[in-house]
């Protein structure tokens, strides 16, 4: 007797937002986000206000990259030992505090009207502080996301998380950008500390899970070994990492943004705050669409390309004069870096199994969560000795040429196909 046809599941685009778990969860991300991208424009402008020097915007990346990376492997032993949720609460109020002790500063700076070095110095303090808490809240979020929905709803989740992320991404730096202008550093570090304090309510409603099979709590050496020897036997996943790394490490200029926006563009606070929304803009665009439709077929081919284009955009962008058209090219840049962000983040969720999800996503972090603070370090050296527009240029270039060498090392990279046909362990 022949068996009948398999009836195809309509695609759910809403399914993960049903979960009111999940709900919470991705409250929390925006308002932490959106608070963050707040405190960094604002960061970034009072720094080169009171510096006027590219060197000191790179020096803020590398002071909250170095304890990111510093305690990440240690972030992810412990993700995988621990209460997920209790973690990242605790990474939160430590954030939150340190929003509340930059609007503190800047109020004794305004007030005492000094030269700018001792608060330049506390500055690169905090975001110390913030870097080594980000290290533990990154691990912990990722693995309690994936605990919170069933696998098959993996590729959508993803695709809605990392579209709200971008939604912060979009409206916190024009926020902090018109918040500067409007009320000063010190009422726009406030309200970013009040952001936190929301994402901080909404993760504590959180109900998650018993997790089954916890990881017993082995060694940390043992730990941290037994989560790299499972990614470096993954060379797809490797290749996908190292190959985001360093898109984000050579072809961003995100630390140059206010240069471009005072010297170049002529655009001041404001058209900072637009600059550095405007690749979450092309981002959340490219998020719903991926969210709404089915996941795409030959997702490793759209990866490559998406991180080659990302490149040739971030040259065209280093070459405009043109407020407007720069605002498209970085718009453009950022649905294509979603792209990528959606391709590595689908990967690692379905790939990994659960108990393994806090190392694996660590050392995903030290790749591609620091890459952004050690790329404006990078930028800003490069720009002091390069010149801006050259530094760009040299990055983009160099973006495309790892990208065509991946393709080539990394053949099976370029013949994935559904990312949801992948079987962890």
């Amino acid at each position: 007797m022949s068996q009948a046809p398999a009836v195809p599941v309509p695609h759910d685009p809403y399914a993960p937002l049903r979960l009111v778990n999940f709900r919470w969860f991705v409250t929390g991300i925006l308002t932490m986000a959106m608070g963050a991208q707040i405190q960094g424009v604002v960061v970034a402008w009072q720094m080169y206000a009171i510096t006027h020097d590219p060197l000191a915007l790179g020096m803020v990346g590398l002071a909250e990259a170095a304890p990111f990376i510093a305690f990440a492997l240690y972030a992810g032993h412990v993700a995988d030992i621990r209460d997920r949720k209790r973690i990242a609460l605790g990474a939160l109020l430590i954030l939150f505090l340190c929003a509340g002790t930059l609007a503190v500063t800047s109020r004794l700076f305004l007030a005492r009207g000094q030269s700018g070095g001792w608060i330049r110095w506390t500055i690169y303090g905090v975001i110390v502080v913030c870097g080594a808490a980000r290290s533990f809240l990154l691990p912990a979020r990722n693995a309690l996301g994936a605990d919170l929905v069933p696998r098959p709803l993996f590729p959508s989740a993803v695709a809605w998380r990392t579209g709200i992320w971008q939604v912060a991404a979009v409206t916190g730096p024009a926020m902090g950008g018109l918040l500067y202008a409007w009320v000063g550093a010190t009422s726009s570090y406030a309200i970013a500390a009040g952001l936190m304090a929301i994402s901080l309510v909404t993760v504590a409603r959180i109900r998650a899970p018993v997790r089954a099979n916890v990881a017993r709590a082995e060694p940390l050496v043992a730990s941290v070994r037994a989560g790299l020897t499972f990614l470096f036997s993954r060379p797809i996943f490797l290749g996908a990492m190292t190959l985001d790394l360093l898109a984000v490490l050579f072809g961003g200029a995100v630390a140059l943004l206010p240069i471009f926006a005072e010297e170049i563009l002529h655009a001041g606070p404001q058209g900072l705050g637009a600059l550095r929304a405007a690749p979450a803009v092309g981002a959340v665009l490219m998020s719903a669409l991926l969210a709404l439709r089915p996941p795409p077929r030959r997702a490793g081919r759209l990866f490559l390309s998406a991180v080659a284009l990302f490149g040739v955009f971030m040259i065209a962008f280093a070459l405009s004069r043109s407020l407007w058209l720069s605002l498209l090219l970085l718009a453009v840049s950022g649905a294509a870096d979603m792209l990528s962000v959606y391709f590595r983040s689908t990967l690692m969720q379905v790939l990994v199994p659960s108990g393994m999800l806090g190392r694996v996503s660590a050392v995903n972090q030290i790749f591609i969560g620091s890459s952004n603070e050690i790329g404006a370090f990078e930028s800003g050296v490069a720009a002091k000795l390069l010149g801006t527009v050259p530094s760009v240029v040299v990055g983009g270039v160099i973006t495309v040429v790892v990208t065509l060498i991946t393709a080539w090392r990394v053949p099976a990279l370029a013949r994935l196909d559904r990312l949801e046909e992948q079987q962890p362990g």
